[in-house]
């Protein structure tokens, strides 16, 4: 059997992480599938800039999650930790009805896989920060 893989970003811009909404009526991390011959990096890079217009620094593999997308379709999603500029603001792509920025403790309300928010516990604005660093 094979499985799809999706790339998926926690990406931190300051103090506040980047979530996409889907047309499930659900808050997700920002990324997709790569396109033929494309590395893990740089399929998410384009990934990220493609659905929010951020340029992000791609860190380290947060976790590997099987995600049921849709009824009878299984995922394979692999969660990095990333990092933007404070001063970018993002945009939502055709992809999304809307992209924002939320503060840690405006996510206990928001509808979203119970695996994205684990990604992002494990992913803190300091550990982008040290992303960024020179």
């Amino acid at each position: 059997m094979r499985w799809p893989v999706s790339v998926k970003a926690v990406i931190w811009v300051g103090e506040r992480v980047v979530l996409a909404h889907n047309s499930r009526g659900q808050w997700e991390l920002p990324g997709g599938r790569l396109d033929r011959h494309e590395s893990l990096e740089h399929g998410l890079t384009r990934e990220i800039h493609e659905e929010t217009s951020l340029s992000a620094v791609v860190g380290p593999l947060l976790g590997a999650y099987v995600f049921d997308a849709i009824p009878h379709k299984r995922v394979v999603v692999l969660a990095y930790g990333c990092a933007a500029r404070a001063d970018q603001v993002p945009a939502a792509s055709a992809e999304h009805s809307e992209v924002a920025l939320f503060s840690p403790d405006a996510l206990a309300g928001l509808v979203m896989p119970d695996r994205y928010r684990d990604a992002i516990t494990h992913w803190s604005p300091a550990d982008a920060a040290r992303l960024l660093a020179p």
